[in-house]
């Protein structure tokens, strides 16, 4: 069905649900570094991460990527029933745990309350990564990130019917692992995230 879609260019009206993880000033607000610019001439520059939720049945749950604005490649990401430090925290080490270096990295995120947190900030410190933050209330500010969800949305959850969390669970590690390596982007001259990364001169 997703397959089907894609190829006639349908997207799913349904209504789209939006985690709010705003909760005022609960920690350290970073400056707003990305400023919009989103271009970058090589991967590990500019991150972007947020976290959505997700409703499957009566089920909540929360999912929080990384994704290099070089190519749009999701680095790394978890999926949990609760939007915690712990989910967090899992997705950096995973991401940290991809690259020797990540001096200079810029890390952009929205105001919420995790990425005001000192052992966050403490995290992207010890890694020699720069902290960005939206303005307030204002999505476009991460748009690179909302685009991805939007996608993810349109192409998987509305497309198809889940039965259980555990089957979304299972098609979106599928979905992801699709559109790193096989969805094509006008953007990246008709190539994946990952073709287009492999085939510069930083692949």
């Amino acid at each position: 069905m997703r397959r089907i879609m894609i190829e006639m260019g349908l997207k799913c009206q349904i209504r789209k649900v939006r985690y709010r993880s705003y909760k005022g000033e609960v920690g350290k607000v970073a400056p707003n570094i990305i400023g919009r610019d989103f271009a970058t001439v090589a991967p590990n520059r500019k991150w972007a991460t947020d976290v959505t939720q997700i409703n499957i049945g009566f089920t909540k749950l929360y999912l929080s990527p990384i994704l290099d604005m070089f190519n749009g490649e999701i680095i790394s990401y978890n999926i949990s029933t609760s939007p915690n430090l712990e989910q967090v925290y899992d997705m950096l080490d995973k991401a940290f745990a991809r690259f020797e270096s990540l001096d200079g990295l810029i890390l952009h995120s929205d105001q919420g309350w995790q990425y005001q947190h000192y052992g966050y900030r403490k995290r992207l410190e010890e890694h020699h990564i720069i902290q960005s933050m939206s303005r307030k209330g204002n999505c476009l500010d991460n748009s690179m990130m909302e685009n991805f969800f939007g996608i993810m949305k349109s192409e998987l959850l509305y497309a198809e019917k889940f039965d259980s969390s555990q089957d979304f669970i299972k098609a979106l590690e599928e979905y992801i692992n699709y559109y790193n390596n096989k969805r094509i982007k006008s953007r990246l001259k008709g190539k994946s995230p990952v073709q287009y990364r492999t085939l510069s001169q930083y692949g």
